[in-house]
This record gives C-alpha cells, sequence and structure tokens, in this order.
C-alpha cells in the first residue's frame, strides 16, 4: 500500500461534505477501508431512521477508499448499488469495504454498512461498487 492512513485520513478530512457528516476513517489497509458515523439527529429522516443518503455517501466513501488503496491515487467511484435491508439506527453507522477482483484501472468492491448500538450490530445495507483510474 503506498498511502498511510494518516495521508488516507488528512484525504478524507479535506472533504467538505465528509467533515458535514463527521465521517472518519477508522482502518486503511491494502484493498480494505472502513468508515464510521456517529449517528446525530442532523443525519436523520423525519421518522429519526439514518436517512439513505447517508447510508449512499457511507458506502461510496468506503468503496473508494479500498479501491483507491489498490489502485492508487486519482481513482473515482464508476458505479455504485445499494441494497437497504433493513432501518438504520443506533449511535455509530460504520462502512466496511473490501475490494475483489482487479485489474488495471479498475477494481470492483463490496461493503458491509453496520449500525451499533445498545442492541449490538445490525447489518442495514449492503453496497457493490466499480472504482476505476480515469483514461
Amino acid at each position: 500500500m503506498a498511502v498511510s492512513i494518516e495521508a488516507a485520513r488528512r484525504l478524507l478530512a479535506s472533504q467538505p461534505f465528509s467533515v458535514l457528516v463527521g465521517a472518519r476513517l477508522t482502518a486503511f489497509t491494502d484493498g480494505a477501508a472502513t468508515i464510521e458515523i456517529d449517528i446525530r439527529e442532523e443525519l436523520t429522516q423525519h421518522d429519526g431512521l439514518v436517512h439513505c443518503g447517508v447510508l449512499a455517501f457511507a458506502a461510496d466513501t468506503a468503496l473508494i477508499f479500498a479501491g483507491g488503496s489498490v489502485l492508487g491515487a486519482g481513482a473515482l467511484t464508476g458505479g455504485v448499488n445499494i441494497s437497504y435491508l433493513r432501518p438504520a439506527r443506533g449511535t455509530t453507522l460504520r462502512a466496511h469495504a473490501v475490494t475483489g477482483e482487479t485489474t488495471g484501472r479498475r477494481a470492483e468492491c463490496r461493503a458491509e454498512l453496520t449500525t451499533l448500538g445498545p442492541g449490538g450490530q445490525t447489518v442495514v445495507a449492503t453496497a457493490t461498487g466499480t472504482i476505476a483510474l480515469p483514461r
């Protein structure tokens, strides 16, 4: 892995939207990344559930960091598919992504999103994504 977790954390912290939602990079290794976000009222819908846009952001961010750890700087999201499995509630949202099949310019990645809370850990969504280096 060419990029350290410290450098990756600086990159995440340089993104205004990541700062707005309070995203943290808690793990970053060759081919994997974990993003965590504290669940707070500003990130929920009217019914107190985490907004699906926050879930999609967390999935995309974990996927791009996982894929980028293999492909290198300049990698971009080529596409993301997310499946919402159950309502997201708790104290922390965690998105963990791993890189699967990789070619020289593309990485296929998958992520699992969980919430943590008093009741333990609950899987709330899964995502797949293509991360690519632009031509």
